[in-house]
């Protein structure tokens, strides 16, 4: 494809980034980038999500910047990821170990534990509340001391933050299949080209960097039929994970790991009916598990991901859910919105072709 460079615009580029400044500024003030951080949290995990960097103050910052804008955020995210150096890689991380702020269970009603609503939407109502529009500190603080004095009994003990997984319970009775730990490397989308097939360890990085609502859709399609999926979430958990390093003069010695800090997650491990054959020829119910994590808070996105992370394993050219190549090149946020956004680049030439075509073909018909 053919691009004309744009020459002699330089104080026209300067005036409309000026303007932009402008435009964000137009009132006058500027909100804080703690306060967005502080406000925004739901808006902010996303953006680390996608952006894949875990700093709240800077996906904060990114989205300052890009006046709420998800796609200039997220861009601004990678690109300064981009130029980051990688001193350590951290250890392996077991998902048994989070600090459960949030843990609920679509299959059991009465799960080891037991369930934890937690922080969520999903239990008010869906009503505008329009005293928010003059939101006052007293208020804010009146709030913050109901919190402080409820009853303690409701809240989660330190002791107690750490629980069983409930698909280790189905793996007990037998309805899931045993599986052999993978101690191979996982493969990095960042640094490796992503080549057809994949391994599941990329295929689950891309889909956790992927974009939200593109990750979301194709789940939506699966479980409406154009996929193989329809699971039920056996345990959603959101909490705090921490994050080792190997020690780097004796990096065999285990007990030398060192926490250099942690990470709010969530993850899903969704339950998938399937029929396997036994040894003597007769069928029994399974179960086979899909996965999803991601950074921060992104509950829907998550159970998304375990649907897309079942259909991916078991290829099927017909559904476009179950396409590996289809699936993750169009979750990507910034080459879906990159390629989109090409087409208000210069093309003058390509299309001056195209008009010169229809141009000869009108007077040959005439």
């Amino acid at each position: 494809m053919a691009y004309v460079a744009v020459k002699g615009g330089k104080i026209a580029i300067e005036q409309s980034i000026l303007r932009l400044k402008q435009e964000r500024l137009r009132f006058g003030e500027a909100a804080p980038v703690k306060m967005i951080e502080n406000s925004m949290r739901l808006l902010v995990d996303q953006v680390m999500s996608e952006g894949s960097i875990y700093c709240p103050s800077l996906a904060a910052l990114a989205i300052k910047q890009a006046e709420g804008s998800m796609e200039e955020a997220v861009f601004l995210l990678r690109a300064y990821r981009s130029a980051l150096p990688r001193r350590y890689y951290s250890t392996r991380v077991e998902s048994a170990d989070m600090q459960i702020e949030r843990r609920i269970s679509a299959a059991f009603k009465d799960i080891p534990g037991g369930q934890i609503l937690g922080t969520s939407y999903d239990y008010t109502h869906r009503l505008l509340d329009f005293d928010l529009l003059e939101e006052s500190d007293e208020q804010i603080q009146k709030i913050l001391q109901q919190f402080k004095e409820a009853d303690t009994d409701a809240r989660i003990a330190p002791e107690t933050m750490r629980m069983p997984k409930v698909t280790d319970y189905l793996r007990s009775q037998g309805f899931i299949d045993p599986t052999e730990p993978d101690d191979s490397e996982p493969k990095d989308a960042t640094k490796e080209t992503l080549i057809f097939p994949c391994p599941r360890s990329m295929r689950l990085q891309i889909l956790t960097r992927g974009m939200t609502q593109a990750v979301t859709a194709l789940g939506y399609a699966s479980l409406r039929g154009y996929g193989v999926a329809h699971p039920t979430v056996c345990e959603l958990r959101v909490g705090r994970l921490p994050i080792t390093i190997a020690d780097p003069v004796n990096g065999d010695d285990e007990e030398n790991e060192y926490v250099i800090g942690e990470i709010k997650v969530t993850e899903v491990e969704s339950l998938i009916p399937v029929t396997r054959q036994s040894e003597d020829g007769r069928k029994q119910n399974r179960f086979e598990i899909g996965y999803g994590i991601a950074v921060g808070q992104n509950e829907t996105k998550t159970i998304a991901m375990s649907i897309l992370d079942q259909c991916l394993m078991h290829p099927d050219n017909s559904f476009a859910t179950s396409d590996e190549e289809f699936v993750l090149y169009h979750v990507d946020s910034i080459e879906a919105t990159g390629f989109i956004s090409h087409l208000k680049l210069p093309h003058y030439v390509t299309f001056q072709a195209k008009l010169n075509s229809a141009r000869k073909v009108r007077e040959e018909n005439a």
